[in-house]
């Protein structure tokens, strides 16, 4: 992995944004935090990121529309999406799959050691 190689991580929420990035770069992977979807698409077109964690619910843009403008857009719509909420239907998560996201995980259930797992093997 080289060193300009980075998550980005669209959260939020000041606790779980805190935590999610303190946990990835103690495990060697560089982390960039935003807050909502309009920042997660600027962040992305400013600098490429390796995958991108995002949360569905947000103010502003949610992480559907931010999710559907990722993969309309020609220079972005490779990155990989790994969607992290507590949305739980089964409606959402089809949604967001259609829609093109990698993986769907359910933020209550599961370990924030299996998250970081989870994004490790998506570098």
């Amino acid at each position: 992995m080289s060193d300009d190689t980075y998550v980005l991580i669209v959260e939020d929420d000041p606790f779980y944004s805190s935590i999610y990035k303190t946990k990835v770069e103690k495990d060697g992977v560089n982390a960039q935090i935003v807050h909502d979807g309009d920042q997660a698409l600027k962040a992305a077109r400013a600098k490429k990121p390796a995958l991108i964690v995002l949360d569905l619910i947000m103010p502003g843009k949610d992480g559907f529309q931010t999710l559907q403008e990722l993969k309309a857009d020609p220079a972005l719509k490779d990155i990989k999406v790994l969607v992290l909420s507590n949305l739980s239907q089964d409606e959402d998560i089809k949604r967001v799959m259609d829609l093109g996201a990698a993986e769907y995980l359910i933020k209550s259930n599961i370990p924030i050691q299996e998250l970081i797992q989870k994004i490790k093997s998506h570098l």
